[in-house]
């Protein structure tokens, strides 16, 4: 492990900078500065307010002013920027005209955080911007301020989120995207710490280390990298609800049990992975594949009731998503210990399946009659 940088490095190393850059990437809760283009065609004190306005939003960060719109599609094309907000020519004549003028946006999903981000805020200031001439028409007509607002919002939403009332989006995401690296990282170096030993042809030294025990030879190399996965665990836990103030309604320590369990059942999948296909490079290469989609199958990013029935079957099989159903249950919900019993059940049963194979590993280990490429 340290004759070789490149374990500690894929370990602790990847660990700690996809920690800080996760943390930084939205140190405010939520994306911030979009950088979009406003295309004034109507060139009036109130188009330039609406700009001004638009400018002064946290969220987006005007990036172009132009009456052109094929400059601003360009700009677009060439992903400078997420949208286009078009102010068509007559906007204040048809505005004092009371024709409902109309403005147009134009959003790139190419980038989907970035565009949906944009539109939102460029929608919201078109709304206020209708409420704010409404007030003054209607206050140049002599009602009270409390008449008017009842006729531009007749009905007030109250919105109350459960478990993060800051709408933090890091509390979403980062709090499940770490873990999952930490599990890709598990797997990973699993498989290439033993596969390496069946490339070199080392395998028979390996376990004439052990006396030839293969319970201990496994054993052996393993307990190291366990401990390191735990260290990385308990560290990734530390760092995200007592230094960047996540929320944790549930027991911590339920929640620090799961991820702990969730570190050892990838650690474990990674020798089922080695086991099946004892070449280095095919368990590599299925084993980062079935790691990637746990990303997309664990249900924090898109809802698993809305997933295809087969996919949503096959969600069950990523140890990441029972991982994300505990931390729902001890860090957002506050649930019982009974709520995330199964998915500590479905955890241990991971590794207690991927022991159930390593009689074939134990034979690629004698015989060594698999490629080395």
């Amino acid at each position: 492990m340290f004759a070789r940088p490149l374990y500690m490095f894929a370990s602790v190393g990847v660990m700690v900078l996809s920690t800080f850059f996760f943390l930084t990437l939205m140190r405010s809760g939520s994306a911030e500065n979009m950088p979009v283009a406003v295309v004034d065609k109507d060139q009036s004190s109130i188009s330039r307010r609406l700009i001004h306005e638009m400018q002064a939003t946290p969220s987006i960060d005007i990036q172009l002013v132009t009456n052109s719109y094929p400059e601003a599609r360009e700009a677009m094309q060439q992903g400078k920027i997420y949208g286009i907000f078009v102010i068509r020519e007559g906007f204040y004549r048809d505005l004092v005209a009371f024709k409902r003028p109309q403005l147009d946006f134009y959003i790139t999903n190419a980038y989907t955080v970035g565009g949906n981000t944009a539109y939102k805020q460029m929608l919201t200031m078109v709304n206020l911007t209708s409420g704010a001439f409404q007030r003054e028409v209607l206050r140049k007509k002599g009602l009270p301020d409390d008449v008017i607002m009842h006729r531009i919002q007749p009905l007030t939403i109250e919105g109350h989120m459960i478990a993060n009332p800051w709408g933090n989006y890091s509390v979403y995401l980062v709090s499940t995207i770490l873990p999952g690296i930490l599990g890709l990282i598990c797997m990973m170096v699993t498989i290439f710490a033993i596969g390496f030993e069946l490339k070199m042809k080392t395998s028979h030294a390996w376990l004439h280390t052990a006396g030839d025990n293969f319970a201990v030879a496994l054993l052996g190399k393993l307990t190291p990298y366990s401990v390191i996965y735990g260290v990385l665990g308990i560290g990734c836990y530390i760092i995200l609800y007592r230094f960047a103030g996540f929320p944790i309604y549930g027991n911590p320590a339920r929640l620090m049990f799961g991820l702990l369990l969730f570190s050892f059942s990838m650690e474990a999948l990674g020798v089922l992975m080695i086991s099946l296909l004892p070449t280095l490079r095919d368990a590599l290469s299925i084993g980062a594949l079935y790691a990637m989609l746990g990303f997309s199958l664990s249900g924090f990013t898109y809802p698993q009731m809305s997933m295809l029935a087969p996919v949503k079957a096959l969600s069950y099989l990523e140890p990441l998503r029972h991982y994300y159903l505990i931390y729902v249950n001890e860090a957002l919900m506050g649930a019982p210990a009974i709520n995330s019993l199964p998915n500590a059940l479905a955890l241990t049963g991971f590794m207690v399946a991927a022991f159930l194979v390593t009689p074939r590993l134990h034979n690629a280990l004698i015989y060594q009659n698999y490629p080395l490429k």
